[in-house]
């Protein structure tokens, strides 16, 4: 297990780019596999995750090749994917299970997904109760809990899915069932949810049907056109450089080509709102996507509530937004967050865990959290619970604690932001 240490010091005035977008990474790859023909992709993320995405595909009977910086993937349609000779090994990744699980319910062979140990305690059931409904045999451990996850496909029918909970891989592996299925297949959210599927779907030819912001559709049969991909930046890890920005005093930082799809910059509405000087400027699109720039400057932030609407587009930076908080005056409140708790890790509990170990005051609800900043914090030893998202933001929270911090478990930011620490430490 690798550790490291980071210690305070002086300004980050730096203009730099951030690997591909991590969730539209597995999608372009999923979706290229189902593609008529041969489809490019450029900018794809380099990450562990993505990387079980594209051995998945492979084990399916796609082949890809890397031309450069260029990644060719042979597209076998609709339909189309071979049984796999062993296990799929969705290694740490939930996109890469849930989604792969809803394409593989429209197929008629055997297929066993099952993942690390932190993957194995994730919540499938979401998953494995609407592709029942649609006629597919999906199984799990524990009464159909978790993975390993069997399933046997085949003809499937249209369904109306009401999602209890909002979520974004729910919805795309209902879909992505539903391009399989005979008839229409809708999906009703909650509350709206990203929504990279229904973009890249569309880029791709087919037909997405949405009626209001909450209930999107899909016609069985549909065809997915090969296509030029070139994956845009991950705004989840343009966050890290933002806040490392907004912690250390003279600092300012441009990220460039970063996905600005509304659905995914609500931790950037959130730091404005704490007081932060935060510039979003578009400057293109890219695989129905907008694309653009990213600045951000130190500035002094107050604590705020963040409400239930609130919380899906700024779902998976809520561990480097907590680290902000502990620096921000006066209080800051978190609830309708209860999707915390089935991410890589439990991120109420061990975001609490860890943040304490710095002299942070806080408190924990079912669906969120309470922290009181603007204290000293002391120099910590920190552990990333084998969660990436927590373990660089621990790094990002060390650059404003005199006497820095270390952090145990450091190898963890390879899911999805491989090369981090050598760019946070250069």
């Amino acid at each position: 297990m690798s550790r490291i240490e980071i210690k305070s010091g002086g300004a980050i005035v730096r203009t730099l780019r951030v690997p591909g977008d991590k969730s539209i990474s597995h999608r372009a790859l999923m979706f290229a596999a189902l593609a008529d023909g041969d489809s490019v992709i450029s900018g794809l993320q380099q990450g562990l995750d993505v990387g079980a995405t594209r051995g998945c595909i492979e084990a399916l009977g796609v082949s890809t090749e890397t031309q450069g910086d260029e990644l060719i993937v042979h597209g076998v349609g609709v339909g189309g994917l071979s049984e796999p000779g062993d296990l799929l090994d969705c290694m740490n990744s939930g996109t890469t299970m849930r989604l792969l699980s809803g394409i593989l319910a429209g197929h008629g062979f055997l297929s066993v997904l099952t993942g690390d140990r932190h993957l194995r305690i994730r919540p499938m059931a979401r998953i494995l109760d609407p592709l029942r409904e649609m006629g597919a045999l999906a199984l799990g451990r524990d009464e159909d809990r978790f993975a390993p996850l069997i399933l046997r496909g085949g003809t499937l029918r249209g369904l109306t899915w009401k999602m209890n909970v909002a979520s974004a891989q729910v919805k795309s592996a209902v879909l992505l069932a539903g391009l399989h299925a005979r008839g229409t297949t809708w999906v009703e959210e909650p509350k709206a949810t990203r929504d990279h599927t229904e973009r890249m779907l569309s880029s791709m030819g087919v037909e997405v049907l949405k009626e209001g912001e909450c209930r999107i559709g899909v016609t069985g049969g549909s065809r997915l056109s090969p296509a030029e991909m070139t994956v845009p930046g991950d705004p989840s890890s343009a966050a890290f450089w933002a806040a490392a920005a907004l912690l250390v005093p003279g600092s300012r930082v441009t990220i460039k080509n970063v996905s600005l799809n509304p659905t995914r910059t609500g931790f950037f509405r959130l730091i404005e709102r704490m007081g932060g000087a935060v510039e979003l400027t578009t400057t293109g699109e890219a695989m129905g996507e907008p694309v653009g720039d990213i600045t951000v400057e130190y500035s002094q932030l107050t604590g705020i509530e963040v409400g239930e609407d609130e919380v899906p587009s700024a779902i998976d930076e809520f561990p480097v937004f907590g680290a902000l908080a502990s620096m921000a005056k006066g209080e800051t409140v978190i609830t309708g967050a209860e999707e915390l708790r089935h991410k890589e890790s439990d991120r109420i509990d061990t975001l609490a865990g860890e943040l304490r170990k710095a002299g942070v005051v806080m408190e924990t609800f079912a669906d969120g959290m309470k922290i009181s900043g603007g204290a000293k914090l002391s120099p910590a030893r920190f552990e990333s619970h084998g969660d990436h998202r927590l373990a660089m933001a621990l790094g990002v929270l060390g650059l404003a604690i005199e006497g820095g911090c270390e952090v145990a478990g450091a190898e963890a930011a390879d899911v999805s932001y491989p090369g981090f620490w050598k760019e946070l430490l250069s």
